[in-house]
């Protein structure tokens, strides 16, 4: 029981560090273009190569 007394406040205390890094990333706009992202991720950078024709 004497270990509650440590672990309740250090439950409680990543919580609200959890809650202030999650409010941190709204405001800083980290959910504003979600598909974006998964757009750049498999688009293409480069155009392919041509093929000189044979």
């Amino acid at each position: 029981m004497e270990v509650m007394v440590i672990l309740v406040p250090l439950a409680l205390g990543l919580g609200l560090v959890g809650l202030l890094g999650f409010l941190w990333s709204l405001r800083s706009g980290q959910y504003d273009d979600l598909e974006g992202a998964a757009w750049r991720a498999i688009a293409d950078d480069e155009p392919a190569p041509e093929t000189p024709p044979d």
